[in-house]
């Protein structure tokens, strides 16, 4: 069982790196308890809004339920109809909705660490909760990934996660080793060795995925990223090769330890990286995933609102 150990306040919430493994688990705590039906109280009106320059479905609509749940007002932003299009930074953007009385925003960028510009701005004051920035960090898909696993298991200590796909160009892959390590758990990698690097060999060993199919108890798959590829790598690609090399086949699912389980940041690309009966399948949290999203966004979301005053406790 979980103890309290802090209640979260945070300015931010930018990248897991800030994170100790308490508050990780503080962050697991509260989220079970949004989900359990937990409520707050605003101590005003508070408005957020989600500036996402990267197409999303799932951070982005979470994110915004998450906020409607908390009782916050959403400001729509639409980058394709802001003022960025006239030349416009986006610290400026941030100033504006500032400004006019946002109080909270999340924001996903094609830029790593484009947080950094923001929060180093002394006129910058709002709260910032990253969505995700270029190949760096993703922070509440990462916490929501905890949550998933600890509800299966019940703790980190000696848990055996591979991380599987497109390694290079994957956040979640970056942010979760991370704090998986921090956790207690043996992480592993698999995929195209090409895109494993000394970035990731500080954390664990890359192995050939049949090898890590009856030993793994998370077996966690990245789709292959083709929007940050190469023309020639893309030109070369095929489906149906990458999926008999590195993707969770029936036979190998077959093979898996009868209590592990299948976990996926999707978008999944079924028949590449999972074979499509197995997207939904006994074994796979890939939607349970999904909805625990929201109540790890409410969390991240209510610490940011902690820290400014704007819960009664």
């Amino acid at each position: 069982m979980m103890e309290m150990t802090n209640v979260l306040s945070f300015e931010n919430v930018l990248s897991m790196e800030d994170l100790s493994a308490a508050d990780v688990l503080e962050f697991i705590k509260e989220a079970s308890q949004f989900k359990n039906g937990k409520e707050v109280t605003l101590t005003r009106p508070v408005y957020a809004s989600n500036l996402f320059f990267e197409n999303s479905t799932r951070t982005h609509t979470s994110f915004e339920m998450a906020e409607r749940k908390l009782g916050m007002n959403v400001v729509n932003f639409d980058p394709s109809t802001s003022s960025l299009s006239k030349g416009e930074s986006m610290a400026d953007t941030v100033k504006t909705l500032q400004a006019i009385g946002v109080d909270l925003v999340a924001i996903r960028d094609r830029k790593n660490e484009y947080y950094k510009d923001l929060v180093e701005d002394p006129n910058v004051h709002l709260g910032i909760a990253n969505g995700g920035d270029g190949s760096g960090q993703h922070p509440s898909q990462s916490l929501l990934d905890m949550m998933t696993i600890y509800e299966e298991f019940g703790h980190f200590e000696g848990l055996k996660v591979a991380i599987i796909g497109d390694l290079a160009h994957s956040r979640v892959a970056r942010s979760n080793m991370e704090v998986l390590t921090k956790l207690g758990a043996k992480v592993y990698f698999g995929g195209p060795e090409k895109w494993f690097n000394e970035d990731f060999a500080e954390y664990g060993e890359w192995r050939e995925i049949d090898e890590l199919v009856p030993e793994m108890d998370v077996m966690m798959f990245l789709r292959v990223q083709h929007e940050r590829l190469a023309a020639d790598e893309n030109g070369s690609f095929s489906d149906v090769k990458y999926h008999e090399t590195y993707g969770l086949t029936q036979a190998r699912e077959r093979r898996m330890k009868d209590d592990a389980i299948i976990m996926h940041p999707a978008p999944v690309n079924r028949d590449v990286e999972i074979a499509d009966e197995l997207v939904e399948c006994d074994r796979s949290r890939i939607f349970a995933q999904m909805s625990n999203g929201v109540f790890i966004r409410m969390a991240i979301l209510a610490s940011m609102l902690r820290y400014r005053g704007l819960i009664e406790e």
